[in-house]
């Protein structure tokens, strides 16, 4: 029969589709109202639509009609675990115990091996982690211990200096290991007498 109407027949309904209110998925053709989940009804767009032969679903429900099964699929977001998948037709077979975990784990995770290699701050003794090194003496350092020995001023890269295994200011190092001496910034042969 000849189409007179003008567009398309939409995918859902079989009513024509006119160009305004067209939305194409899969070679086809449906009305905006009517681009629904077959399944759960919820509207769909081009990052949501899943589209099986001449069939359309939202992402959760496609996984869960046509996504892999048996025990840890079908778990996350959008889908729960009372979910039987019966407005989807499926039968899931009930009763399958899932394996019982270990209580104690076999194998250290890697997480568990990187809490083991976390550094040590020289001066507190506590772990310092990526977000709050600084490093310095060619040791890792808190910011908030990263300070001069003698003074206590905060120090930075420019003005930090290290002597078995303590930082010290410039200044603070200068006056008690550097050179003696007049003009070394020592006390002068005047100041002695």
């Amino acid at each position: 029969m000849p189409n007179w109407g003008g567009g398309a027949k939409c995918g859902a309904c079989e009513k024509t589709v006119y160009h305004a209110e067209e939305i194409q998925c899969n070679g086809r053709s449906f009305h905006k109202s009517c681009f629904l989940c077959m399944a759960c009804r919820k509207a769909l767009d081009s990052t949501t639509v899943a589209a099986h032969e001449s069939e359309i679903y939202c992402k959760t429900c496609y996984g869960r009609k046509y996504g892999p099964k048996g025990v840890g699929f079908g778990q996350g977001a959008g889908c729960l675990s009372t979910d039987t998948g019966d407005h989807l037709g499926l039968n899931l077979q009930q009763g399958s115990p899932k394996p019982a975990r270990p209580s104690t784990p076999t194998n250290a995770s890697k997480f568990a091996k990187k809490m083991v290699d976390v550094d040590k701050c020289p001066r507190c003794g506590k772990s310092v982690y990526a977000a709050e090194k600084i490093m310095g003496g060619g040791k890792p350092w808190h910011k908030s211990c990263f300070r001069c020995a003698i003074c206590g001023k905060s120090l930075e890269s420019t003005n930090v200096t290290d002597k078995d295994g303590e930082l010290y200011c410039k200044v603070c190092y200068a006056k008690n290991f550097g050179p003696k001496g007049i003009g070394f910034g020592g006390l002068t042969q005047v100041e002695k007498k």
